[in-house]
């Protein structure tokens, strides 16, 4: 199996050939070519949708900036089977702080790839970018008078509960989705948003596939990323204000202990900031990208989610079980999503939506260690706090004891550890939490406030 260093040597250059655009009525057509000399060349294709366009695209410098960014963010994920130390940009012209500012979002999106694949690198090794080549043509235009809101819908619990707390300014809002799967597309239809969704969709080149069934390297890129710049791009063409995500405060927290590696980066509070700046400063579309949820937790989010019964039988977030549309019952999302609600639903209920009761899975108990803080590790998933998922539990161990009902395994388990004296407390605090690093503008700060902080209940 070829390895990090054999890898560079025998495919040193990368190169980000070209992007075009197609200009439709209903939509827009974006393909980008990419290249590792003397291996393989490789085709993105994207598709997004135009309901209520307001500005010209043909020789608009914005658009054409946001389209490149997009190629930008894309590029990683045919970078990383070989890793060439150079990376070529001809499609486009970036300066010596733009090429800092993507080598940071490479190098801090590739953490977790960097760990698991025992790559020994750091910032200004692992690549080198030059870009050299024509500016975006055209005039940049920042839209006129943007309305609404954009929300990326996943299928999971977060999602839905932004559908909820805007649901008031729902008329000017839209929802979106990057190749729906059956969670997303119903949590827009439960939601009220049938009629208000707008689908991207994005190829994968086969053969970057290939390469990776071959042994060439492959892990985690910064997915999220690309929710970022496309959710912007689409934001844009169809003249809305804000995109609203649904990231929590929860997913600035480091996946290895005592490191900076996070699976989460491009969910991150940080990454929030760099995009936000880096829109401003080259792109100036006149979007603005922020996540609604950033002020909360998981366990307030969970709370809030554990009121809207109406989601419940159709929301997902298991990726092993996404193309079924199930939750699996044996992965790290599953159990984390079952403990962060366990403390607002009934058992019976959880094992309605579940199919099982996880937290009775002596099986699940690797996992269970890794969540809760026994491992360094927490699972590389998208999954809350340690101290989140502690206060969980001992929010579940109360409940459950408090009705006369015996404690599951994984919570019998979990009393002999003595997480449970040092952490029992702490839910209130978590409950009551609202983090000032943030970018919501005020009418949406309002809406947290008054929707999610335990006065509002």
């Amino acid at each position: 199996m070829p390895d990090f260093t054999s890898l560079r040597e025998r495919y040193p250059r990368f190169i980000y050939d070209s992007y075009q655009t197609i200009i439709r009525d209903d939509c827009i057509e974006a393909e980008f070519l990419f290249q590792t000399e003397g291996l393989s060349r490789f085709e993105v294709h994207w598709t997004f949708p135009v309901r209520q366009r307001a500005v010209e695209l043909k020789n608009n410098a914005t658009f054409e900036q946001l389209v490149f960014c997009l190629g930008m963010v894309e590029l990683i994920s045919y970078w990383k089977p070989t890793c060439s130390p150079e990376v070529v940009i001809k499609a486009g012209y970036l300066s010596p702080q733009q090429i800092d500012w993507w080598k940071k979002l490479y190098y801090q999106g590739l953490g977790e790839f960097f760990y698991t694949n025992n790559i020994k690198t750091d910032l200004n090794s692992f690549m080198n970018i030059s870009a050299k080549g024509s500016k975006a043509k055209g005039y940049f235009r920042t839209l006129p008078e943007p309305k609404g809101t954009l929300i990326p819908i996943g299928g999971g619990k977060d999602s839905a509960v932004t559908l909820e707390l805007l649901k008031e300014t729902k008329s000017r809002n839209l929802c979106y989705i990057i190749n729906p799967r059956q969670a997303s597309l119903e949590t827009c239809r439960v939601g009220g948003y049938s009629d208000r969704t707008l689908v991207a969709h994005r190829t994968l080149d086969e053969r970057m596939l290939e390469l990776n069934r071959q042994g060439f390297l492959n892990g985690h890129t910064p997915f999220s990323a690309i929710v970022a710049f496309s959710s912007v791009i689409t934001a844009y063409i169809n003249n809305l204000r804000y995109v609203a995500l649904s990231n929590e405060s929860s997913a600035n927290e480091a996946t290895v202990k005592n490191s900076d590696i996070n699976h989460q980066y491009s969910k991150s509070f940080e990454f929030e900031v760099d995009f936000n700046s880096y829109e401003k400063s080259y792109i100036n579309s006149g979007v603005y990208y922020f996540s609604l949820l950033r002020p909360l937790n998981e366990l307030q989010i969970a709370s809030v989610f554990s009121r809207l019964d109406k989601y419940h039988g159709i929301f997902k977030s298991c990726n092993a079980g996404s193309k079924a549309d199930i939750w699996c019952c044996q992965c790290p999302k599953c159990l984390f999503v079952y403990i962060i609600l366990s403390p607002f639903l009934e058992q019976g209920r959880l094992r309605e939506i579940f199919g099982a009761n996880l937290l009775d899975d002596e099986g699940l108990t690797g996992i269970f260690d890794k969540l809760i803080g026994v491992e360094e590790e927490k699972p590389f998933e998208c999954v809350g706090s340690r101290q989140e998922i502690n206060a969980a539990l001992c929010m579940s161990i109360d409940k459950i004891a408090g009705s006369g009902n015996p404690l599951p395994r994984l919570l019998r388990y979990y009393k002999t550890l003595g997480y449970y004296e040092s952490c029992k407390d702490e839910a209130e605090w978590h409950l009551r939490f609202f983090d000032e690093e943030n970018l919501l503008p005020d009418s949406f700060r309002k809406v947290i406030e008054k929707e999610c902080l335990p006065e509002a209940f």
